[in-house]
């Protein structure tokens, strides 16, 4: 049932997204991968919309207003994030010393997690192509590397935090 409802969503979900994305500012896939998301939440809590092709269709417009929305309120940064032109020497030394512990402990990282995340924090902005070749693994491993190397060092860093605050 709801196999088939989803495939029989699909070119109307296409084509409705693909209407409304040029005037709400966004991709038509962001707008299709929103409403999937909804009514997957909605068939999970409650079952199917009595009306699928009406509220699939609302639920678009509701997205790209909602896209609409973000798009007007997002302000682009005057300079760069990582732009140092205006920092005190004081803020310079914190930055410093952060990415000097940053580096040591990718560097305490298993595996192959030191010389990824080192290909990634490189200053070359290195495209995964390059850093997949540069590693020897296939391009479609980074991604599931990258999350399982930044949960180990997440857990390594939480629990260095933990070992310096004082013990009661």
């Amino acid at each position: 049932m709801t196999h088939d409802l989803l495939t029989a969503l699909r070119p109307l979900l296409a084509a409705e997204a693909s209407a409304e994305a040029h005037a709400a500012g966004t991709e038509p896939g962001d707008l299709e991968q929103a409403v999937w998301l909804r009514l997957l939440e909605l068939l999970d809590s409650g079952g199917p919309p009595r009306d699928p092709e009406r509220w699939l269709r609302r639920a678009v417009r509701s997205e790209a207003r909602r896209s609409r929305r973000t798009t007007r309120h997002e302000r682009p940064y005057g300079t760069e994030p990582a732009d140092e032109t205006d920092r005190t020497p004081e803020q310079l030394v914190l930055t410093a010393s952060r990415t000097r512990a940053l580096r040591a402990a990718v560097r305490g990282l298993p595996g192959r997690c030191p010389a990824l995340l080192e290909a990634l924090m490189s200053p070359k902005d290195l495209t995964y192509r390059e850093i997949a070749g540069e590693l020897g693994i296939s391009q479609g491993s980074l991604g599931p590397e990258r999350s399982r190397c930044l949960g180990c060092l997440r857990r390594l860093l939480a629990a260095e935090v933990a070992a310096r605050g004082a013990r009661g």
